[in-house]
């Protein structure tokens, strides 16, 4: 079965001044699919979506979006794109209803039909109770999700989405998750750029590490854990035991444990296929230390991201603790 891309570019290159944002950058995301591109603040996330939007012009390589070139078909891409910057767009002056209305006229929705899914929006992302306020009332997370729902008053082919769930609350973070689900459910094909990895971990079907303007790493979200092993985590029963643990997993994973004192957790992972818990268990029992917890399970996503770009000096970070929501 041939696989139809939505989003494809080859060597893309583009500077400003002495900085080198793109170094060749190969994406290729398939039609229908959630693609999450991320990478470390300056990795070049963002020049990428505004190359692939027709927001810059690249200077070198190519890039096709929707079947068109974003250069020599710009007015196509920008017909069948929806975009979500980091930046709300929405205009503080006019109410939440009229700003969806004015961007339902922009994109040649007329009448009833446009008012009906401006009304629509505002009730599926919460803004109904605040639609006739001016914008500039809203909190920064209200505008958020203003802007998102102005991208979405047509069904694009391709959505682009900027880190857009930055600084939102939980609430309305699993609001636009479920929106873009269902964007995608319907033959949407998403690009989301994010730095919360659980967010990637959560919609993305493929992911995509940029780094220094490249595509460092790609797989499914199981790929790329697959690929750094297993994590190894001790909870101690005190704080004085945290460092024989730390010397049992250091001799036993070969990788430079991370101490969390606050949780009296240690933990280090482990390309050991060998490594067993009961294994893991017996050696920490036989150094004497006293232990509340033992696991060994696989890595979560920011574990991925921190030892694939090299960002923790081959450190992992501990594991995020759960909690409910």
């Amino acid at each position: 079965m041939t696989t139809t891309y939505a989003v494809l570019s080859e060597g893309l290159e583009k500077r400003y001044g002495e900085v080198h944002a793109l170094r060749g950058l190969d994406l290729a995301v398939a039609e229908g699919t959630v693609c999450g591109v991320l990478g470390p603040n300056g990795a070049g996330k963002t020049t990428a979506v505004r190359v692939l939007t027709t927001l810059t012009v690249p200077d070198g390589g190519s890039a096709r979006v929707a079947g068109h070139d974003v250069v020599r078909g710009a007015a196509a891409v920008r017909a069948a794109i929806g975009v979500t910057g980091q930046d709300a767009s929405v205009d503080g002056e006019l109410t939440g209803r009229q700003n969806l209305r004015l961007f339902a006229k922009l994109q040649r929705l007329r009448g009833a039909s446009a008012r009906a899914r401006a009304d629509e929006l505002l009730e599926r992302f919460g803004l109904a109770e605040a639609a006739d306020r001016p914008a500039r009332t809203y909190s920064g997370g209200m505008r958020r999700r203003l802007d998102l729902a102005a991208s979405l008053l047509t069904t694009p082919r391709v959505l682009f989405l900027d880190e857009p769930t930055t600084g939102l609350d939980p609430h309305s973070r699993n609001r636009i998750w479920a929106a873009v689900r269902e964007l995608a459910d319907r033959g949407t094909t998403v690009l989301l750029t994010t730095q919360y990895l659980e967010e990637a971990d959560r919609l993305a079907d493929d992911i995509v590490l940029i780094d220094r303007g490249r595509a460092a790493h790609r797989g499914t979200p199981a790929e790329l854990k697959a690929r750094i092993g297993s994590y190894a985590e001790v909870v101690v029963a005190d704080g004085s035991a945290m460092v024989p643990a730390a010397g049992v997993l250091d001799q036993l994973t070969g990788s430079v444990p991370v101490l969390d004192h606050e949780h009296r957790t240690v933990g280090a992972v482990t390309t050991d296929t060998t490594l067993t818990l009961p294994r893991l268990v017996r050696e920490l029992d036989a150094a004497g230390v006293p232990v509340v917890d033992v696991a060994l399970r696989p890595p979560t996503l920011d574990e991925v991201f921190l030892r694939l770009t090299g960002r923790d000096d081959g450190r992992t970070a501990p594991a995020p603790k759960e909690t409910a929501a």
